[in-house]
């Protein structure tokens, strides 16, 4: 597995590989690498000749009151990971190469990223949007994928990636959980065994709430269940827990099909998300 640690190096590995006539998927992460990352490495490598993930802890998604200093970071460990699946090259940037002095761009994407975490944490899919789109006119893959576990973040990349033109096909891999249920995150790594059995309630009450909506149940009152069900079952607060239209995430319409439940909350130190589709 090569390591690329410079704009460069990724370039000039992309450009030779071309030359060689080899497809290439591209897999972003920010490290803390899991069997989630891993999956999306297995399917990059099933859909194209070369899967280049990279590890990049963004700073710029991160507010100065949020974990971006105790974020796990086992680079060591990352990498032995990756090359367990056969990883062809792994992108290593440098933060200042990132963004050097005198930065001043960013990506905005409207409307998709308005609701729920964009309330929650409003500065998040700019600094999302603008360190994706920068990796992608880097390595310039033929396909990106995304895991559907941050499925508001896939929405939005698909939009940007639409609307600036950006020649990459992105594709979407059903979120990977542990044997509970539970959704597989670097942030899961907060939890303590007490914190984990509340945490493995969350899948269950959101699969709890799409069967109400499939039922007929009136939505609005089976949210409100499905929150109190959450609080009661030991999770400290609920930033969300919602029913919404499953490419725009707007509220659902009557009689609306392509529907999707979305949930934040809080444990201990971990915030965890988790979706599903009401309709499988």
């Amino acid at each position: 597995m090569r390591k690329l640690e410079s704009i460069a190096a990724l370039r000039a590995f992309v450009q030779d590989n071309r030359k060689a006539g080899k497809t290439i998927s591209f897999v972003p992460t920010m490290g803390a690498i899991h069997e989630g990352h891993m999956e999306l490495v297995r399917q990059g490598l099933a859909k194209s000749d070369i899967c280049i993930p990279y590890i990049f802890l963004n700073p710029k998604q991160f507010a100065p009151t949020e974990d971006l200093g105790s974020y796990p970071q086992p680079l060591d460990a990352d990498l032995e990971r990756l090359k367990a699946v056969n990883s062809t090259a792994v992108y290593l940037p440098r933060a200042d190469e990132i963004y050097p002095d005198g930065f001043a761009t960013s990506v905005k994407v409207s409307n998709v990223s308005g609701p729920l975490e964009g309330e929650c944490r409003p500065h998040f899919f700019e600094g999302v949007a603008t360190v994706v789109s920068k990796m992608l006119i880097q390595c310039q893959p033929d396909i990106a994928l995304f895991g559907e576990k941050d499925f508001q973040q896939l929405q939005v990349i698909k939009r940007m990636v639409k609307d600036l033109n950006i020649p990459v096909e992105i594709f979407s891999v059903p979120t990977v959980r542990d044997s509970e249920g539970l959704a597989l995150s670097s942030r899961n790594a907060y939890l303590t065994d007490d914190q984990y059995q509340i945490a493995i309630q969350l899948n269950k009450i959101l699969a709890h709430l799409a069967g109400d909506v499939r039922l007929g149940k009136d939505v609005a009152a089976a949210e409100k269940e499905a929150e109190e069900s959450l609080l009661n079952a030991g999770f400290a607060s609920v930033d969300y827990v919602t029913v919404r239209d499953a490419n725009t995430l707007a509220l659902p319409l009557k009689g609306q099909k392509d529907l999707r439940v979305l949930a934040a909350v809080r444990v201990g130190k971990a915030r965890l998300i988790d979706n599903m589709p009401v309709w499988q």
